[in-house]
């Protein structure tokens, strides 16, 4: 797996895993990476700082010989789970508040707001799934949809 931090050409920045380098290539080049803010699929490869850690005896201050290894996991990396950031720690309120809130209906998504738009079932909070063509058509159409700045949860077995 490869990490890049990619740049589209409203100069939104964010990063994404890919397979292999090749894979990215191959990717970009159908048209299936886009910017998750304004979906472009003119994306290229931006600058990227590596992520290398300090040398161990400066990543932690030295403990006395007898400290139990509690102390020595309290210096450890962050967990993974917690926000980075500001930013990080509002988006994860945000999809809290989507998911309580709303019910998710998968790759349904177009059908269920097209149907609610259309009056054929009752309006009612919803998130999903949706590919760009049919999130396209759907804000075309005048149907009241928006992007979610993250990714949801799939909930199939």
């Amino acid at each position: 797996m490869i990490r890049y931090a990619l740049k589209c050409c409203q100069d939104h920045e964010f990063e994404s895993w890919f397979a292999s380098a090749e894979a990215f290539d191959k990717l970009r080049s159908t048209g299936m990476v886009a910017c998750p803010v304004c979906s472009s699929d003119k994306v290229e490869k931006a600058m990227m700082t590596p992520g290398v850690r300090p040398s161990r005896t400066k990543a932690r201050p030295s403990a006395p010989e007898s400290s139990t290894q509690e102390s020595v996991s309290e210096n450890g990396p962050a967990s993974l789970r917690e926000p980075m950031s500001e930013l990080e720690a509002n988006l994860a309120k945000l999809r809290q508040h989507v998911e309580k809130n709303s019910d998710y209906v998968g790759l349904s998504f177009a059908k269920e707001a097209r149907r609610m738009h259309d009056g054929e079932i009752p309006q009612r909070s919803i998130y999903g799934e949706a590919r760009r063509d049919e999130a396209k058509k759907l804000f075309e159409d005048g149907v009241p949809v928006a992007p979610l700045p993250f990714i949801p949860t799939r909930k199939a077995n």
